[in-house]
């Protein structure tokens, strides 16, 4: 794999978005054999650039201020040549050039005879538009730089590119593309055009308009598993014959195919209020749920820095199947490592009142520190025993001590999550319970 940082935009290139890149390629586990940098590239540029001019096949145009350094509006028919620099000897050229006369180097797209660009879309089948439809394009800026077009395909040429992937936006391009190959003895590689991520709103989702949403970072910084995102990824504009969704990234490489892709555009959908795509969330809880335990509790560990790994361990069996997000596990365990406040009414449990929940607690706080294994085996026969002693259903013994203990209803299984406490803590959450409990008796007394 080569990684090539495409950065001939100079003002576009920060070292912020390069690291951006870095990070979530290695995030995601994409690791590359050799890399470039095109700014860097600039001697094999130029040189390409040259040999189209020494064949004839491009032009100096002397006259920057009227069509700047970038491509010619295709949609004006008339801007698509300047005669008077596309047919200048080549004696005056040179004499200009080499005045130091500023130009852009233009390709001289062929206009003596109708002639088609052609080129087989992987994606889109076959492509074709007239030469007369192409403008003469930039391969040198004035500055001498070279536009995205030249560095791309001499890049491409001399690295022995097989295949070209990328967005629908590009399929233009190509045809330019194509001549450039074609200038330069280069047979072209093959290409396949992608269909475009776009918005809820229908547009181009773009990091300028769409900030976090588009950078890969946001993801793996919200509690997003690599393999669960590349999951979610490939599933954006392409799906396999048997239209699972959930897969490994093996999986992924088995079945994944070109004839696959879809030419229609596909939609994240994010709010303001939610930035992430509801099936990216779903298909990360999918892979929490089925990852080794071990594995989930080293990528959980980051987002816990006050526990250590066997902590973490031991949470892990309690809330593998309750996190959608890694990050999810701080709310998911807060009351393992502080007691959290809650509302005393939530103690008395269902079709039950402020004595009923006394009664379980006190009952529960004497088989707590009583009983011999502290674990599921040994509390869960001791409560529920407790509870037919009281004469009350196992969920109204159930609930004040879960409440009591981790300060909300909603919370991972009970007696593990005892286990997990200790014996110490749940009989001093407890008291603190039933210290609640009167005061709240008291004040309705």
């Amino acid at each position: 794999m080569i990684l090539r940082i495409d950065d001939t935009d100079v003002e576009r290139n920060t070292q912020e978005s390069l690291d951006s890149i870095f990070e979530g390629l290695k995030w995601l586990d994409l690791s590359w054999d050799e890399f470039y940098r095109q700014s860097e590239r600039g001697d094999l540029h130029q040189k390409a650039a040259k040999a189209i001019l020494d064949q004839g096949m491009a032009y100096r145009d002397f006259v920057p201020d009227t069509f700047k350094d970038v491509d010619l509006n295709e949609v004006d028919i008339h801007a698509k040549f300047n005669p008077v620099m596309r047919n200048m000897s080549k004696e005056e050229s040179d004499l200009r050039a080499n005045g130091g006369e500023p130009f852009v180097l233009r390709f001289k797209v062929p206009r003596e005879s109708r002639k088609e660009v052609t080129f087989q879309d992987l994606v889109y089948g076959p492509q074709s538009k007239a030469t007369e439809d192409i403008e003469d394009f930039a391969l040198l800026r004035s500055s001498g730089a070279p536009t995205y077009h030249m560095a791309s395909c001499a890049d491409d040429a001399n690295l022995r590119i097989s295949h070209v992937i990328r967005g629908q936006d590009h399929l233009s391009n190509t045809f330019k593309h194509v001549l450039i190959f074609e200038a330069l003895g280069v047979t072209p590689p093959n290409f396949a055009h992608l269909p475009l991520l776009i918005a809820p709103d229908g547009s181009k989702l773009s990091k300028r308009k769409h900030g976090p949403v588009v950078s890969v970072t946001t993801y793996r910084d919200a509690g997003f598993l690599p393999q669960a995102f590349v999951n979610f990824v490939c599933l954006l504009g392409w799906s396999p014959k048997d239209d699972r969704e959930k897969m490994t990234r093996q999986e992924l490489v088995d079945v994944f195919s070109l004839e696959g892709v879809n030419r229609s555009n596909a939609t994240i959908n994010f709010t303001e209020q939610d930035p992430f795509d509801p099936k990216a969330v779903w298909l990360n809880a999918e892979h929490i749920r089925t990852m080794p335990q071990d594995d989930l509790a080293a990528q959980l560990l980051p987002f816990l820095p006050q526990a250590d790994a066997a902590k973490v361990r031991q949470l892990v069996p309690l809330i593998q199947e309750r996190i959608r997000l890694l990050s999810d596990v701080k709310t998911a365990t807060d009351f393992f490592f502080q007691e959290n406040p809650y509302d005393p009414a939530l103690l008395i449990p269902q079709k039950g009142d402020a004595g009923m929940a006394g009664r379980a607690l006190e009952e529960a706080r004497k088989i707590l520190g009583d009983v011999t294994e502290f674990n599921h085996a040994g509390l869960d026969p001791a409560l529920r025993a407790g509870a037919e002693r009281l004469k009350i259903k196992a969920g109204q013994m159930f609930q004040p001590i879960r409440v009591a203990v981790c300060g909300r209803k909603d919370a991972p299984p009970l007696f593990e999550t005892l286990e997990v406490l200790g014996r110490e803590t749940c009989l001093l959450r407890i008291d603190h319970a039933l210290e609640q409990l009167a005061v709240t008796k008291n004040q309705t007394t």
